[in-house]
């Protein structure tokens, strides 16, 4: 519709004598207030200026300019200084309607974004350790995002970057060794920093049953360090598996070093002038992005700042032909990313080809208190620990209903909750209770399929319809601003609308055909229900 009132707009002010370079982007618009209309479009406004008339006017000989298709277009209205209102017509409508329904699950998906190949990286964690509750929102609105570009028309490919070299793997495979060696009896202590938390216990006792006392004399940590890798990632899998995410690739940053990316970025930068070395360390010109001081990127040891790899990582990407690099970041990178994309623009890649996610923290709460549960995993919550308590779905439902700007309280009690006061619940209700009236239609009535949807006329109907059109437009939305609670805020407006529609509208006792056009529109909202919680990554049960 709304390519179609572009056209048809677009056509009135070529008649009217407009010429190209005067016609603005023409943009259509849905009405917050249902009493204006179905679409709206300011147009004649913005005309105003390259056109020196009252808008007014312009809106007025626009609209009797304009060529619309009475079975699309009920009425074109002039509101205000110069707002152009449609409202569609019935069978416009009733049309939709029955697409809906046959597009089935495909009903949102759109080709906007076809062409776009888009790497989503996202949860990055290095294996020191299990998935915590501070890694689950970034875990779940990656994978949300990536399925908002994937139903908007991209390719997207999801990756995971970790880093199994340095410090924290060295003082990993030593605390192992530590455990291991406890476990068999000899004297030994963690490493200053060490990790303390029960999975090093049990990865050592793992390494006891595959190799008794073997590696007692073991000459450095470099076993217990890859034993620990392979153990920890495996159960990352598992709960990322476990959270509905599925990562297509996994990125080591050691392959950078040993590519030549890492020593190619220091190259190319001190080439252009854009590196230099001082008090033994390598800095990076930021100044000339107007930071106020430049930035380190290889420290005096001959340790390099995570910010080097990082704009190594990112050519990669590029030169791996994505055309959109979308990364998914805690708030703490909101000072340091801008650093990784003026790095890449040096290197002649172009920076706007990367879109950053920032996310507020995450906080667990009870009763408005912070909340910790008990773990025998050192001084943290798992996300397992988190999905033990509240159930996947619930998990996931619960990172994403707030905007990613925002910090989030996840709050226990509620998320506990099996009733209607739990948001996610509602929803999952919802569509469970419009399976259980369609089960009840189908038992009844010897119908099925299709039915007079133009008996569908009660004002409840017609807003159901409407709000069930909105759909793609509420996908796209989210899509854009990557911003899933968005969509969100869509579902529970639509179950809000079926429940006035169900009190407004009998479906069961009324007269057959009756019947069926309401059990067709119950089903298609069913539909939209089931997809919409599908790209969350959340289930949409039949029965509760």
């Amino acid at each position: 519709m709304e390519q179609y009132l572009q056209k048809a707009i677009l056509e009135a002010l070529t008649k009217m004598g407009v010429s190209g370079d005067q016609i603005p982007e023409i943009q259509i618009e849905t009405p917050r207030d249902p009493s204006h209309g179905d679409a709206a479009t300011n147009v004649a406004m913005m005309l105003a200026k390259p056109l020196r008339n009252n808008p007014r006017k312009i809106a007025e000989e626009l609209v009797s300019t304009l060529k619309t298709d009475s079975s699309r277009i009920e009425a074109v209205e002039i509101a205000g200084p110069g707002f152009i209102n449609f409202r569609y017509s019935d069978s416009y409508l009733y049309n939709e309607l029955t697409d809906l329904l046959k597009e089935g699950e495909d009903f949102g998906k759109s080709s906007g974004r076809k062409g776009i190949k888009a790497l989503v990286e996202f949860v990055s964690a290095n294996p020191t350790g299990p998935l915590t509750v501070g890694h689950g929102r970034n875990a779940v609105l990656g994978d949300t995002v990536a399925r908002l570009l994937e139903w908007t028309g991209a390719d997207v490919h999801r990756e995971y970057y970790f880093n199994n070299a340095g410090r924290q793997m060295r003082v990993l495979g030593q605390s192992v060794r530590a455990r291991y060696l406890q476990e068999l009896g000899k004297d030994a202590e963690l490493p200053e920093g060490g990790y303390e938390g029960e999975y090093i216990r049990d990865i050592a006792k793992k390494l006891i049953d595959e190799h008794g006392d073997s590696l007692l004399n073991a000459e450095d940590e470099k076993v217990f360090k890859e034993s620990a890798e392979a153990a920890i990632f495996e159960e990352i899998r598992k709960t990322l598996e476990r959270m509905n995410i599925r990562m297509d690739s996994f990125f080591n940053e050691h392959t950078l070093y040993e590519n030549g990316s890492i020593d190619n970025v220091l190259k190319v930068f001190r080439e252009k002038g854009m590196a230099y070395d001082e008090d033994g360390a390598v800095w990076f010109k930021t100044t000339e992005f107007g930071k106020d001081k430049d930035t380190v990127l290889v420290k005096s040891s001959g340790e390099p700042t995570y910010r080097l790899p990082d704009i190594a990582y990112h050519a990669n990407k590029l030169e791996r032909g994505y055309n959109l690099c979308l990364d998914v970041f805690g708030a703490d990178h909101i000072d340091t990313y801008p650093d990784v994309l003026n790095g890449i623009s040096v290197l002649g890649y172009d920076k706007e080809l990367v879109d950053v996610l920032v996310y507020q923290f995450v906080t667990l709460v009870k009763d408005g208190k912070p909340f910790k549960m008990s773990t025998r995993k050192a001084n943290f919550v798992t996300l397992d620990e988190l999905m033990d308590e509240v159930g996947e779905d619930v998990t996931r439902f619960f990172f994403l209903m707030r905007s990613p700007n925002t910090h989030l309280e996840f709050d226990v009690a509620q998320a506990r909750e099996a009733g209607e006061k739990n948001p996610v619940f509602y929803l999952q209700y919802a569509h469970a209770r419009i399976q259980s009236i369609l089960r009840k239609v189908h038992e009844t009535s010897d119908r099925s399929g299709e039915s007079n949807l133009s008996l569908l006329t009660h004002d409840s109907e017609i807003t159901l319809i409407k709000k069930l059109l909105s759909f793609p437009d509420a996908v796209e939305l989210s899509a854009t601003h990557r911003e899933p609670h968005r969509l969100i805020t869509y579902l529970n407006e639509l179950a809000s609308t079926f429940t006035s529609f169900y009190h407004d509208c009998r479906i069961m006792g009324v007269e057959e055909d009756l019947q069926q056009a309401r059990a067709n529109l119950a089903a298609a909202t069913a539909r939209v229900l089931k997809n919409g919680l599908r790209i969350l990554g959340i289930t949409a049960p039949d029965q509760m």
